[in-house]
């Protein structure tokens, strides 16, 4: 997609993509670079010594994510998942839970920003009567429900925010988006757990407590809110993941660096073909598994870069 208008085409379980414009190997066991802090293999290489200790001033509101080695996808995920290859990861820091609304606010004040809904005049919400996306007008990063509905509170996920817009604030921020394959790696707790979510494999503990913000139903005929939120929940509800991290699961999709490719081509060391599409990481409130597991550590979707919607919002990373 490259016109606002077929962003209704709104892909959750969108094709197949890896880290964009950059190098992966074929078979030789050396690997090679993918980016200044990626490494990648067709095959597991001998594992490096990783990075573990947090260095000295870690910044506010973020997490050290140490560098290793982790396997990427999962054999009985979706297709755009497979087939499974391994990185090697430099260590990094990674915001804690994503940009929330009132962090968003202030980098707007300071900027004057006008977000891509602002300028096109809508932003893409789920009608929940006709169950049908559509653009609607006014729709922008404070009311993502459009502007007849209540405001985002300051301390839930921003969304309506698009790939554009989310480098923007990483550039004032001092930051920059994650690479998908960083984003799996502090998924899997930077120890390549192989749990369907950086917790473990169910969203509900043994107390009966839900652990992630998703679709409590069958989507999108009803919504059970059993995690008690149907729309967007405040950063950081469900408890840390074992890296300290929030909001890895559900919530709300987050935009990555990279462009939409398969991994097949990553391994065989093509880059992306007709990139028009970015990636996304960690499902949303929107997403139950007759629909969308995108939730699982190893999910994906994907989306033009300058789409706005009303469950996609981002975090930010910093190299150490």
């Amino acid at each position: 997609m490259v016109m606002h208008i077929m962003t209704l085409r709104i892909q959750f379980v969108m094709g197949l993509f890896a880290v964009g414009a950059l190098v992966a190997c074929q078979s030789e066991p050396e690997g090679r670079s993918l980016t200044p802090t990626l490494m990648v293999y067709a095959d597991k290489p001998e594992p490096t010594s990783p990075v573990a200790t947090p260095p000295a001033g870690v910044p506010d509101g973020m997490v050290f994510v140490p560098g290793g080695l982790t396997q990427i996808g999962a054999d009985d995920g979706q297709a755009w998942e497979k087939p499974l290859l391994w990185v090697q990861v430099k260590p990094f820091f990674m915001d804690e839970h994503p940009v929330t609304v009132a962090e968003f606010r202030r980098f707007v004040t300071a900027t004057k920003y006008k977000t891509e809904a602002e300028k096109f005049g809508d932003g893409a919400v789920l009608d929940e009567t006709t169950r049908q996306w559509t653009l609607r007008k006014g729709a922008k990063w404070s009311h993502p429900q459009g502007p007849e509905q209540p405001p985002a509170p300051d301390n839930h996920p921003v969304t309506q925010v698009s790939w554009n817009d989310a480098q923007a604030y990483a550039r004032w921020a001092g930051k920059r988006l994650p690479y998908e394959f960083e984003w799996e790696h502090a998924a899997r707790n930077a120890t390549n757990s192989r749990t369907r979510y950086p917790f473990g494999n169910e969203l509900i503990n043994a107390d009966g407590k839900y652990l992630a913000n998703t679709w409590n139903g069958t989507f999108p005929e009803s919504d059970a809110v059993l995690d008690g939120f149907h729309l967007t929940s405040p950063v950081g509800q469900f408890g840390k993941t074992p890296l300290g991290l929030t909001d890895m699961t559900g919530n709300v999709w987050q935009w990555c660096e990279d462009w939409r490719q398969n991994y097949a081509d990553v391994m065989a060391g093509q880059p992306p073909t007709n990139p028009t599409e970015k990636v996304q990481r960690g499902g949303s409130f929107l997403c139950e598994p007759g629909w969308c597991h995108g939730y699982r550590v190893s999910g994906r979707s994907f989306t033009s870069p300058e789409t706005s919607l009303m469950h996609v919002g981002f975090r930010c990373v910093k190299d150490v």
